[in-house]
């Protein structure tokens, strides 16, 4: 009975936290990397969109109003931030093989939690539109750069539940944007003659700050460069041991060499991973415009607090997708992450049907934008994707991971404008059908790089097989050359 116990607390523990240390040693390593490599990149993101969600906040709770907003001014601020967000990927993900990530990616955090105060002394919508670009700049370092370092100490069985976990922890500043802004507005608008949506900007820089300075403090930097006091000589070693041996994972974190343009290029990689992302990344479309948002305040009969409450559902079930999803590919033998993205495309089908017969009942539709959230499960599960195909070349993932964000933002940058823009409201018709459209190209790029990584997996063991061949057969020749 004992034994069967162990056992089946063995398959729950692979289910829920991955693939299980083979040593207590890289139990223990596992353990640290866990605490501290998560705790700072988790809440680091769920600072970055902190402050990315308060601009939807704060336009549905007075700031269009006190700013004189009008037409698709709040889908410019958008269009802005993204346009940073865009100029900034790259640079941002080289940087961190040029500048230690443990300096890099606080300093960036620091810079954007300046930027969120300002935002609280605007006086009109064109300084928010210039504070918006530069936040889009010092922002983009975060979200790439994590799935880089994550790729850079976790090994492809313990990937998804991480990277789930991490996009969970931007999920989380959403819903608690939401939250937090409801409770501003109650408790906070008009003291010191502030209004309540400035008082959001305020309280979330105060948050910001702290962290970064605890990532200063804690974060490991990578393997093969990190100091970390809490990692001894023997950890060290031990963490770029482990990944070496996992499906042949460069760990050199090398500086760019000048034939990186090349090998990128040359290969069906980035081009297969970008467009991935490029197009799924679009089915998040219900949340990251906050439709459901803009939806309520444009029927009608509900109050401020409501209208950012409510929102709050999608943002759930989408932690719930992600996690249930991450948990689900990292425990299954194949690692597969493709069925995620079926799963996903379906849901958001579903929900834009839903919305598109527009006599449907609210009810309905409360489900159709909740069933939305199933939109960022892909988002960890794209990444780890990448991680994985791309583990063989360091530089080649740096680039990878941050192309697929870039060329996903380049379609943000005027997507909403066309498709989602706030005169819309609420029906959202043209929205809803470029959703549907959306997830029918992501089920057919999911299938082609499917094929591809299946393809260069064959043409790899083909080529191992050989050259194991050959080495057996001179080892046979020397041997029998000595014996003579």
């Amino acid at each position: 009975m004992t034994m069967a116990v162990k056992s089946a607390w063995r398959r729950v523990r692979h289910f829920v936290w991955g693939e299980e240390p083979k040593t207590k040693e890289e139990q223990r390593l596992l353990l640290k990397i866990d605490w501290f490599i998560l705790s700072y990149c988790c809440l680091m993101y769920f600072t970055n969109y902190l402050d990315r969600s308060n601009v939807a906040n704060a336009y549905v709770s007075g700031m269009e109003e006190e700013l004189h907003m009008y037409g698709n001014e709040y889908n410019k601020i958008n269009t802005l931030f993204t346009c940073g967000y865009i100029v900034g990927m790259i640079p941002n993900n080289l940087m961190l093989q040029v500048v230690s990530p443990r300096i890099w990616l606080p300093t960036m955090q620091i810079v954007w939690g300046v930027f969120t105060f300002c935002s609280s002394s605007v006086s009109n919508v064109q300084q928010l539109y210039a504070i918006r670009f530069l936040q889009g700049l010092s922002e983009s370092s975060t979200f790439v750069g994590t799935h880089y370092i994550l790729g850079a100490w976790y090994k492809s069985g313990e990937l998804g539940k991480r990277s789930g976990i991490f996009t969970c922890s931007g999920l989380i500043g959403t819903l608690f944007s939401g939250i937090l802004q409801a409770a501003v507005y109650q408790h906070l608008n008009g003291i010191a003659g502030r209004s309540g949506w400035r008082w959001l900007f305020i309280i979330d820089g105060v948050i910001t700050l702290p962290i970064a300075l605890y990532g200063f403090l804690v974060f490991p930097d990578v393997p093969t460069t990190t100091r970390a006091f809490y990692l001894t000589e023997e950890e060290r070693l031990l963490s770029a041991d482990r990944l070496e041996n996992d499906e042949g994972r460069d760990v050199s974190h090398a500086k760019p060499s000048w034939n990186l343009v090349r090998r990128v290029l040359g290969r069906w990689r980035w081009y297969g991973c970008s467009l991935l992302f490029l197009i799924s990344g679009e089915t998040e479309s219900f949340g990251s415009n906050n439709l459901m948002g803009q939806w309520l305040k444009a029927i009608g009969g509900y109050t401020v607090e409501q209208i950012d409450y409510y929102p709050s559902g999608m943002t759930a079930f989408a932690i719930a997708s992600t996690l249930l999803c991450a948990t689900w590919t990292d425990a299954t033998r194949s690692r597969a992450r493709w069925p995620v993205l079926v799963y996903m495309s379906i849901s958001v089908v579903i929900s834009s049907i839903c919305i598109l017969v527009w006599r449907s009942p609210i009810g309905l539709k409360f489900f159709a934008y909740y069933l939305a959230g199933a939109s960022y499960a892909g988002q960890a599960t794209t990444f780890a994707w990448a991680n994985q195909i791309c583990a063989d070349d360091d530089q080649e993932r740096a680039i990878v991971l941050a192309s697929m964000n870039m060329w996903n933002n380049v379609i943000n940058a005027w997507w909403p404008l066309v498709f989602y823009p706030a005169t819309d409201a609420p029906r959202f018709t043209k929205g809803m059908w470029a959703m549907i459209g959306t997830a029918i190209a992501t089920l057919l790029v999911t299938a082609i790089v499917y094929y591809l990584e299946q393809r260069e997996k064959r043409v790899k063991h083909r080529r191992d097989d050989r050259e194991e061949i050959v080495e057996t057969d001179e080892k046979k020749e020397y041997e029998g050359s000595f014996h003579q």
